[in-house]
């Protein structure tokens, strides 16, 4: 098992290039399970959805067996929200039994997105178009992972129930009117647990959208960290840090 456990170690947290191949598909993995659980939604529950649905549950519960087996604290593991998040998708994705609208909750797997592959630093080095748009393109991810959950859990506890959430797009439509503001009022969610969750995703998501479009529409900047002060954003024609007055030696990237 140590050499089992050294392998997974290397996959998860190494900086070998077979490290980062393995985590840049374990990403298009999660991108790919998004894509599947809304198309999904549309269809009827048949044999071979069945038969998918547990595969890729399997697959998460490898991931996060792997993930566990590797911690050298594993009961914190599970003060982290993206650990319960995959729990949740698993359970969704092997018991059909729950149904279509609690197994929608396989969409929480979306949390882990840019956050526990340790990529963005790789994703740095290997894309200059992410390296001048790093801040756009984490807000857009931040947003939609929003988005995602909150439009799961919407559908999770809408359908069957709300006629006006019949299927994954109606459900969609709700959050993006109600983190918009927009509020047509067509579809509503009765109850106290319908009015809490429209509370959540426009408190939450107006702020996400409001963070987006301040790094949209603010000066762009360049990321490279000072030698004396450490500060990492500057102009991108600075010669001089503005914290400390270092000569600073910015990489023209050619734009």
């Amino acid at each position: 098992m140590t050499g089992l456990r050294a392998t997974l170690t290397e996959l998860y947290e190494g900086q070998t290039e077979r490290a980062f191949r393995f985590r840049y598909g374990l990403l298009a993995f999660d991108l790919a399970t998004i894509l599947f659980v809304v198309v999904s939604s549309f269809w009827t529950l048949t044999a071979p959805v069945v038969a998918l649905d547990m595969v890729i549950g399997l697959l998460v519960l490898g991931d996060l067996l792997a993930r566990l087996s590797i911690s050298d604290r594993r009961l914190r593991e599970f003060l982290h929200v993206s650990t319960w998040a995959d729990i949740v998708s698993v359970v969704a994705f092997l018991v059909p039994a729950i149904g279509q609208g609690a197994g929608f909750l396989r969409i929480l797997r979306t949390l882990r997105l840019l956050r526990t592959y340790t990529i963005l630093q790789r994703l740095r080095a290997d894309s200059a178009v992410f390296r001048r748009n790093e801040d756009v393109i984490v807000a857009v991810a931040n947003l939609s992972v929003f988005i995602f959950v909150m439009t799961g859990i919407v559908y999770a506890t809408q359908h069957g129930s709300n006629p006006a959430i019949r299927h994954y797009v109606d459900a969609l439509y709700f959050t993006v009117t109600s983190l918009t503001t927009t509020g047509y009022g067509d579809v509503t969610l009765p109850g106290t647990t319908g009015r809490v969750i429209s509370v959540v995703v426009m408190i939450c998501g107006v702020t996400l959208f409001l963070r987006l479009a301040q790094i949209l529409f603010r000066p762009h900047k360049v990321r490279f960290p000072c030698p004396v002060c450490a500060l990492q954003r500057h102009d991108q024609d600075a010669v001089h840090c503005k914290a400390c007055g270092t000569l600073l030696d910015i990489p023209d990237e050619g734009d």
